[in-house]
């Protein structure tokens, strides 16, 4: 039986830069595993990120933001404008 996933974000914060990412990977237009192939991740990793159960590493965040085309700070800034619209 495979290991039971954890679906509660780690904190409002996490589920903001998972939402974040979430959004910013549609508008480019890709899958969970296009972007995990492109950032050099599994396809786990992009989901536990999105769904905020997980914690990514600064260079996580520099390779997401490069296979998503914007800058890290995009990144952030949106998570901000999520969270303060919660």
């Amino acid at each position: 039986m495979p290991p039971r996933r954890k679906s509660r974000p780690r904190s409002a914060q996490h589920a903001a830069l998972g939402e974040a990412i979430r959004q910013l990977r549609k508008d480019a237009g890709l899958s969970q595993e296009q972007l995990a192939e492109l950032v050099g991740t599994d396809l786990t990793q992009i989901g536990g990120l999105e769904r905020g159960v997980r914690n990514p590493s600064y260079s996580t965040l520099l390779r997401l933001a490069a296979a998503l085309q914007v800058p890290v700070s995009a990144i952030m800034t949106l998570a901000e404008q999520i969270q303060s619209h919660a």
